[in-house]
């Protein structure tokens, strides 16, 4: 009778066990990851019940629990997590005491990867001020239009960025924005930049505003040219430097008279672009990045790892998933200025890299790379990101050996995410019924020219079916929240949408069409709105446009973005109409270029036409456009092609066409 039983048992469980595998055959992976989610989160309470409750708490209790242990490596230098604590201290007290920045300031951070991006970060935090983020590709009218939105008081700037201020800094002075030059001694020195400010004595001397140069006096009166102002001498007074009064600064932390932060307050600002034009300042709340702190032990990484960190601080995948994650794990952070394909390998034997994050422009270019003998030899076992394409995954793991590729989706504003932790190449993430325990979310119909939400005659919204794009949505909530953003209320109001499934209810619209096979992965498949990404970057086609519209040769312009075979995102391409009696000045057009966008903003290609495709309610239509796309054969109208080596541009041929799409030709 046992025997039967055992024996029938055993026939159950191998039926429950084949049935599984059929129908279910990610039912262990999804249940796992949802045990590590669980794990993590429980973890996350316990050290809150504790006290530690924001970023910078978690970076404070590592510093005490691990303090000699590398946290950045840099170049040559190797900095502990008691020497990142001391330091970022020490910019804390130098910036209240030197610079009267106090709590509850917003100040806007524009530096290059460095280790005091960080210290300087973290010093700001310990102030008590809520720190801006900014793109360090941006230009004039863009770094003044993020300092306003955002309300910064202030502005920490790197030296080798100095230039960037050159036409803006008279008005930011008579804004009110104090600028501070973190530097060390000799960069200063050597850069030999200099900053003009034409200004009368007077307006520099009622703005209230110092200059704050992170160097000592010395390097400035020596290097000659470090601030020219055309003003009087006596101006100079209010030009002073900080890394001369960082030694003698204190190392402790300063106190603050401050109740315990809110987990809903407001930490960072990271710019995102949008359909609106220029950047926008997305709130970044305490709950928000002490979550993202996760992603790196979602995708298995541990304390003992050294994590390879190549892409810029401004972007939230690096300082709140990368150097957050390493905080959480307790692991070393080596930091790359810039990043290098050709270097990338190299670094990783010297560093002992085990782990790096990555976007899908980076795995691009290193399997784009001639082979060497390094890229065997190396100890990288896991790489974490976002925006691999299937092909270049596929090729990655053939060539550089068995490394285990995480790949993610996340965005700034929200804390919705996937991650991807089977090894099936190609999908973001999972979305199983485990998965939608940790944070809710779903897909929704929508019309195929708005992109709006199909609703049903109660006005509620539509759930699509397996294997059919939707917009991604997920539930405003604690876990989720959104915090909009600065400044522009109306933006912030239009990311939400209301009364989803139910009176009520509130959902944040991610604006991203994915896809859910029968399996339950799920696919990118495109980006709504006048936004497109290339280089890794988001491009505002509405901000590109603008720029383009300044040149009095163009009467309109429409810009979206078209695919090139072999790579990752779209390429910026515009549709311009000539003003009567102009021609296309393309080296005019190029120069414009140099000085108002960054590179992966350009229009790489043109189509010249007599007019614009338009709306009943005069919106540029702009499907038809991005279907054509670039080649030849298929648009009628006269198109140019970006010739960097010549700095303008050129008809684009058939054969200039057949070497782009080939690869031969680069862009």
């Amino acid at each position: 009778m046992i025997s039967w039983a055992i024996g029938t048992l055993a026939v159950g469980i191998a039926t429950l066990l084949l049935v599984q595998r059929k129908f279910y055959p990610y039912f262990w992976e999804d249940l796992l990851y949802y045990a590590r989610v669980r794990r993590v989160g429980k973890a996350m309470m316990a050290r809150m019940k504790r006290g530690v409750v924001t970023y910078l708490q978690c970076f404070e209790l590592q510093a005490r629990n691990i303090p000699q242990k590398p946290f950045i490596v840099f170049e040559d230098q190797i900095l502990s997590y008691r020497d990142a604590d001391v330091r970022s201290n020490r910019f804390a007290n130098v910036l209240r005491s030197h610079c009267g920045l106090k709590q509850g300031d917003i100040v806007a951070l524009l530096m290059n990867n460095e280790p005091d991006f960080i210290f300087v970060w973290f010093g700001l935090c310990k102030l008590g001020c809520e720190v801006a983020f900014l793109n360090f590709n941006i230009k004039s009218q863009s770094l003044q239009h993020c300092l306003q939105s955002c309300g910064a008081k202030a502005l920490v700037i790197g030296s080798d960025l100095m230039a960037s201020l050159e036409e803006v800094l008279p008005t930011l002075m008579d804004s009110g924005i104090g600028v501070c030059v973190a530097a060390e001694r000799s960069s200063l020195k050597e850069s030999g930049i200099g900053v003009c400010v034409a200004a009368e004595r007077s307006s520099l001397k009622d703005s209230g505003i110092g200059v704050c140069v992170a160097a000592e006096r010395s390097s400035l009166k020596d290097s000659g040219i470090g601030v020219s102002v055309a003003a009087e001498r006596s101006s100079l007074k209010n030009i002073r430097t900080l890394l001369d009064q960082l030694d003698s600064a204190s190392p402790e932390k300063p106190v603050l008279d401050a109740p315990p932060p809110n987990l809903m307050d407001n930490f960072l600002f990271i710019f995102t672009s949008g359909t609106t034009g220029l950047p926008k300042a997305a709130r970044i709340s305490h709950i928000k990045a002490v979550m993202c702190m996760a992603f790196l032990r979602l995708c298995g990484a541990r304390a003992s790892d050294r994590v390879y960190l190549t892409l810029p601080l401004y972007h939230m995948s690096a300082s709140l998933l990368g150097i957050g994650g390493c905080i959480e794990l307790g692991a070393t952070c080596v930091l790359k200025r810039k990043f290098s394909a050709s270097q990338f390998w190299k670094d990783c034997l010297k560093y002992d890299i085990t782990v790096f994050q990555y976007i899908g422009e980076l795995c691009r270019y290193l399997v784009n790379q001639p082979k060497t003998a390094k890229e065997a030899s190396h100890k990288v076992r896991l790489a974490a990101g976002s925006g691999l394409r299937a092909d270049v995954w596929k090729e990655l793991v053939r060539r550089f050996g068995k490394i285990q590729i995480r790949e993610a989706y996340g965005l700034t504003e929200a804390s919705i995410g996937f991650v991807n932790y089977t090894d099936e190449i190609g999908p973001i993430g999972r979305a199983s019924y485990f998965n939608k325990l940790s944070l809710p979310f779903e897909f929704l119909k929508c019309d195929p020219q708005s992109y709006e939400p199909i609703r049903t005659d109660s006005g509620h919204c539509i759930k699509v079916s397996k294997g059919e794009a939707g917009l991604l949505v997920a539930p405003v909530m604690f876990t989720n929240p959104f915090l909009g953003y600065a400044g522009d209320k109306a933006m912030s109001e239009r990311k939400l949408l209301r009364d989803v499934f139910k009176t009520g209810d509130v959902y944040f619209n991610t604006g991203d069409l994915m896809l859910q096979d029968h399996r339950d992965f799920v696919y990118f498949k495109d980006r709504i709105g006048d936004t497109f990404r290339w280089k890794g970057e988001n491009v505002s086609t509405t901000e590109v446009s603008e720029v383009l519209g300044a040149l009095d040769f163009l009467l309109d312009v429409s810009v979206y973005g078209v695919t090139v075979p072999g790579y990752e995102g779209r390429v910026g391409m515009a549709a311009v109409v000539l003003k009567d009696d102009h021609g296309l000045d393309g080296e005019r057009l190029y120069s414009h270029l140099i000085h108002t966008l960054p590179p992966y903003a350009w229009p790489w290609f043109l189509r010249v036409q007599t007019s614009l495709d338009m709306t009943d309610t005069f919106k540029q239509q702009k499907g038809r456009l991005v279907e054509q796309g670039f080649s030849p054969d298929t648009v009628q109208q006269p198109l140019y092609f970006l010739d960097a080596s010549q700095k303008t541009y050129t008809p684009l041929t058939a054969h200039t066409y057949q070497h782009i799409v080939s690869g031969k030709k680069r862009l």
